[in-house]
């Protein structure tokens, strides 16, 4: 689908803060709200706007845990499917957070929550590694996010040391 000027402009600026007014993002790319509101419905029709998100840093929030991991998976596509079907089984997973197909040494890099190490590494061996298709995984758990969609989740903390002289 090909987007003018104005479509991909209303586009990057939602993509940096969803929470935008409409009023704002009208004034932002020199259109009315209508002409606005009507783009936006379209977007949202097309699926290009798929969903509106909230990135949390559930880090600074007590008591949450969580444990994500990547798992790089080698598969055996299918003959006349490729990959598409095996990627389907595993995205259809409430634990699967992303499923993506990758070039290089693993075929699919897969996104996983869970509530413990211990709920990721039994999905892995009891779920995902028993697929049909799958070869192999190497699972990597994230210990700390650093920045995540362009965003910093925690600034650097700046040297509060005394110098004395």
């Amino acid at each position: 689908m090909e987007l003018n000027e104005k479509e991909l402009e209303i586009l990057a600026v939602l993509e940096k803060d969803a929470r935008i007014e409409t009023a704002d993002l009208a004034k932002m790319v020199g259109l009315s709200v209508e002409e606005t509101e009507s783009i936006l419905k379209k977007l949202e029709n097309d699926q290009v706007i798929v969903k509106y998100l909230t990135m949390i840093d559930w880090t600074k929030v007590d008591h949450h845990q969580g444990v994500r991991a990547m798992i790089d998976v080698k598969v055996t596509p299918k003959q006349g499917v490729g990959f598409d079907e095996i990627a389907e089984k595993i995205y259809r997973y409430d634990e699967v957070q992303s499923v993506y197909l990758m070039s290089g040494t693993y075929d699919l890099s897969v996104i996983v929550e869970g509530k413990t190490l211990n709920e990721v590494a039994n999905f892995v061996s009891q779920k995902l590694s028993t697929l049909e298709s799958v070869v192999s995984t190497t699972t990597h758990f994230i210990l700390k996010k650093y920045k995540h969609d362009g965003i910093i989740l925690e600034q650097e903390k700046k040297d509060k040391r005394i110098v004395v002289s």
